[in-house]
């Protein structure tokens, strides 16, 4: 899994490898090892939800992705566009979340029959993420 984070935005990328464990009840995991300093995990779960949720502590994040929505998208593969999802901004002028869910389209290309089908003009945006840090790092 690969993750991109700027500003507000969170973009996490799988390839089919890894789209097949989280398909199966698994879970892939980002993890950083800082020399010296913290383990940062980024640890990226299906479940059934109706909007995404976030969670964990400071240094291991927990995602969790509705499965009725990844599943229809993986319906779309291979193609462009990501899965997006965005909490809203928060009452103190902290800017709005937004977080994507990509399956690498070359990759995709290649494990797929099909050649890539570009960006999808019809794809919709999953609006909604929950999000609540604890020391117990649980979702």
């Amino acid at each position: 899994m690969k993750l991109q984070h700027q500003a507000q935005t969170l973009r996490f990328r799988v390839d089919e490898a890894e789209l097949a464990v989280l398909l199966g009840g698994g879970e892939v995991a980002n993890r950083l090892c800082i020399p010296g300093g913290p383990s940062l995990c980024q640890t990226l779960v299906l479940a059934e939800l109706e909007t995404a949720a976030m969670g964990g502590t400071p240094t291991h994040w927990r995602v969790a992705l509705p499965r009725a929505a990844v599943e229809a998208y993986c319906g779309r593969l291979p193609c462009r566009d990501g899965l997006q999802f965005q909490a809203a901004a928060q009452q103190n002028g902290q800017s709005a979340l937004r977080m994507v869910f990509e399956v690498d389209v070359r990759d995709s290309a290649r494990t797929r029959t099909g050649t890539a089908r570009g960006r999808n003009a019809e794809a919709q945006a999953v609006t909604g993420i929950q999000i609540g840090f604890s020391g117990d790092g649980a979702v």
